[in-house]
């Protein structure tokens, strides 16, 4: 009896508070750009060699913590599915960092 019910995919949560949409653009800014900004930093500051071999190690790195941060806050059953660093920005705001209190 219990396998005839279809199982409910929870939404992508909606950020209301200001503060919360600030905190989780910041965090989207952080996965999408630092890789980036690191490689272009070490190529301003030493060669493009030691550039390359930072934009390399940064994407693995990026790679991890956006997966640790993905896989800790969306439900297990959901995980399969893509998202976006805007996604995963939001999941990991609403779940972890400005927990909303719902009205009724």
């Amino acid at each position: 009896m219990n396998s005839d019910f279809i199982e409910q995919m929870e939404a992508t949560p909606k950020l209301h508070a200001t503060k919360c949409k600030c905190i989780s653009a910041l965090l989207r800014i952080f996965l999408q750009f630092t890789t980036f900004i690191s490689a272009a930093l070490a190529w301003y500051l030493y060669d493009y060699f030691i550039a390359l071999a930072t934009l390399l190690l940064t994407f693995i790195i990026m790679g991890i913590i956006r997966s640790k941060i993905r896989n800790s806050v969306i439900p297990p059953k959901q995980r399969e599915f893509q998202y976006n660093d805007k996604g995963i920005a939001d999941w990991y705001t609403a779940r972890e960092l400005c927990i909303e209190i719902k009205e009724a």
